[in-house]
């Protein structure tokens, strides 16, 4: 029986390191894509403690041409792909006012149309086949609207609703090619030490924040899964009973709290580096610098619900109390 290929772009870091090591766990021989030769090799060689067949390929996501060309390598020297995963991206967090034009298209670049273009790789080769999963990185419905992350949030929404659009073509066209977003909270990779940065303090995740691990789990789930999506954790639930609130409830919680909530109370270093344009140089692996505080779930997949399921229990779960409470009010007007 011939191997399943798995392809993971942003792969020597941060969650793309903990995708290929759970894919290689669950039968798939890896190619791994980023910026850094010196970090893939890293999991390359991590991979291969288990005997998992690896390929490694430098390649900037956001030109599209070399994302292809690593695509036909791919095919050329490990075999069909049959699950893709986008896992890089990179981003600028700081109010609008305060970010350049450059700095914002080039984050668009990487995160949605580095997306985007290993989507266009992995469709032209699956479709001579019939089948596949493209797996896309979406955020958590809890992070959208924070503020200091209009540029993130505009690319995972572009994302969102460049795969609502593609879906439906496949459909029509009868491929059996799967796309499914990964709805993520915060997740300790080493990002928050290397993204561009204007707020001038450092940078640490908002709300509940779990190991690369159990976003790992949930994108080797997205491989063999029927669902359109998979969100981690609780945090999807009440932020859908706030969207049933209304948005000016949440819009003024984040204005409240949002700042706090992300922004550590000591400096930034002033030449700290970022990696925006360039790859950082050294050694960084799956996990960041929040390990005391991350969540480390001893069976994630058991955690792992539909956006829609989450989104309908929070609706039935509000419904229920206000015709409680209407329920109350009646009787004691009785």
């Amino acid at each position: 029986m011939p191997s399943q290929i798995a392809v993971v772009t942003g792969a020597g870091a941060g969650i793309g390191r903990a995708a290929a090591r759970a894919l290689g766990r669950a039968g798939f021989d890896v190619a791994l894509l980023g910026r850094n030769e010196d970090r893939l090799k890293d999991t390359a060689r991590d991979l291969a403690a288990h005997s998992i067949r690896t390929l490694v390929i430098p390649v900037d996501v956001a030109d599209a041409d070399a994302v292809a060309k690593a695509a036909d390598r791919v095919e050329n020297e490990l075999g069909p792909i049959t699950a893709w995963a986008n896992c890089a991206g990179a981003t600028v967090v700081g109010q609008v006012a305060t970010l350049s034009p450059q700095d914002i298209r080039r984050a668009t670049e990487v995160t949605y149309l580095g997306s985007v273009n290993g989507t266009l790789a992995a469709l032209e080769r699956m479709r001579r086949r019939g089948h596949g999963a493209i797996i896309n990185l979406d955020l958590a419905p809890s992070l959208r609207g924070l503020p200091l992350q209009a540029v993130e949030n505009g690319s995972r929404a572009a994302l969102r609703g460049f795969c609502e659009s593609l879906r439906p073509e496949l459909l029509h066209d009868a491929d059996r090619i799967r796309i499914v977003m990964v709805d993520l909270p915060s997740i300790n990779t080493p990002h928050y030490g290397w993204t561009r940065n204007t707020t001038g303090k450092r940078l640490k995740p908002v709300g509940p924040v779990y190991e690369p691990e159990v976003a790992a789990e949930a994108i080797c789930r997205a491989a063999f899964t029927t669902s359109r999506s998979i969100s981690i954790g609780p945090s999807t639930t009440f932020a859908a009973i706030w969207s049933l609130l209304g948005p000016g409830c949440r819009e003024k919680r984040m204005a409240d709290h949002g700042y706090k909530a992300q922004l550590e109370k000591t400096c930034a270093d002033t030449d700290a580096k970022d990696d925006l344009f360039e790859s950082v140089p050294g050694a960084f692996s799956a996990h960041g610098a929040f390990d005391a505080k991350s969540r480390r779930l001893d069976s994630p997949l058991s955690f792992f619900v539909t956006s829609s399921a989450r989104a309908g229990i929070a609706g039935a779960l509000l419904a229920a109390g206000l015709t409680g409470l209407i329920s109350h009010i009646r009787s004691g007007r009785k």
